[in-house]
């Protein structure tokens, strides 16, 4: 069970931004800002988020593995809406704006492991490198020193007890999630944030954010691909591409034995130079036992990522006698779209009655991906 969970606030109208559509729900690059945002959230954290009460259904088609609430009218509300939801395992809780959309997975893992060494509030920070000044109106009171200020980012993360206390204590706003558990008393540190987690408020941040994911993939493309068979096993359930599948005869594994998702993250790692999934995820670590697809999945994106790549498309193939992916193939690859932060396209088909396959001994999935270098 996880011990960690990450409240996204994605309720914000973006008034600044100008849009006919919630900020959070805005496309830069193709994509949402939010569906950028929780592609870098860490695989077995808790995912909450916090989404206009218009647009909870397209948070959920955004995620599926998440859970979606619908936001109040301030910020705070918003976050004390998700504060509501948390498993009770939960320990840490890191708060994050969707509008940080590009966040890298690293900042997330800082806050984390800050948080637990310290039991204190842990905020990313860049340091200020402009100049400063006080005024008042038009004129120059004083220039401020900069040395002892700091530009605050998110996630911001705190002892799950600690920040509920806090939230419960509040009579009134603040401006973000350090200031309202300092007010409560608790102490807060900070942790180095990154350059690529700037905040999109105006169009002109939506430009820079649209200019950058253009230019950050270079041509250097890569290919890998990535096989995986399990048998069938009617003694457990079926998990397969990050779903339940009730009725169905299940695959046997260290894991739920989902091929599919195993296959996927073989090919994500075989084009990233990576090595193979028994490399990253060996059947000794008692982690990973039981562990679903979505889990695997998500830690090998963290891997290609921190390699330097982004993911362009991956494409499965099922062979297999059963299940038939018949009405829930758009589901399937609406999931693993989501999982991976690119799209999936999923077919099937038998082998004609040869080979194990075909005599019903189990399934056999083949996963093509397609990745490119990412320009430094």
């Amino acid at each position: 069970m996880t011990s960690v969970a990450v409240i996204i606030v994605a309720a914000g109208s973006g008034t600044r931004l100008g849009a006919s559509e919630p900020k959070a729900f805005v496309d830069v690059a193709g994509r949402t800002m939010l569906a950028h945002a929780v592609t870098t959230v860490p695989a077995d954290a808790q995912l909450v988020i916090v989404a206009p009460a218009s647009h909870v259904d397209t948070a959920r088609s955004i995620a599926p593995t998440a859970t979606v609430v619908p936001g109040a009218e301030t910020r705070q509300g918003s976050v004390a809406a998700g504060l509501a939801v948390l498993e009770p395992g939960i320990r840490t809780v890191l708060v994050h704006d969707a509008a940080r959309a590009f966040t890298p997975a690293e900042v997330f893992d800082r806050v984390v492991d800050a948080v637990e060494v310290t039991g204190a509030g842990v905020i990313p920070v860049l340091p200020v490198v402009d100049t400063i000044k006080r005024v008042d109106g038009s004129t120059v009171l004083e220039t401020v020193d900069r040395s002892s200020l700091a530009q605050v980012q998110t996630p911001q993360g705190f002892p799950r007890v600690e920040l509920e206390l806090a939230y419960a204590a509040a009579t009134d706003d603040h401006t973000d999630d350090a200031a309202l558990f300092a007010r409560a008393g608790g102490a807060v540190t900070t942790v180095a944030g990154d350059a690529r987690s700037f905040k999109i408020t105006t169009p002109a941040d939506l430009q820079r954010a649209e200019n950058e994911q253009g230019d950050a993939v270079s041509s250097e493309l890569r290919t890998g691909v990535g096989i995986d068979v399990h048998a069938y096993d009617a003694a457990e359930p079926l998990w397969l591409g990050g779903l339940y599948w009730p009725d169905e005869v299940g695959l046997s594994g260290h894991s739920d034995g989902d091929a599919m998702c195993h296959a996927i993250c073989d090919a994500l790692l075989s084009a990233a130079g990576l090595g193979d999934i028994g490399g990253k995820f060996g059947t000794d670590d008692p982690r990973f036992d039981g562990a679903h697809g979505d889990v695997f999945i998500r830690e090998t994106i963290a891997f290609v990522e921190g390699a330097g790549f982004t993911v362009n498309n991956v494409a499965v193939q099922l062979i297999a006698n059963g299940p038939r992916l018949g009405a829930r193939r758009t589901e399937i690859e609406s999931h693993l779209t989501s999982l991976v932060g690119a799209p999936v396209s999923v077919s099937a088909t038998t082998s004609d009655g040869l080979g194990f396959t075909g005599k019903g001994e189990g399934v056999a999935v083949i996963a093509n991906a397609l990745i490119a270098k990412v320009a430094q």
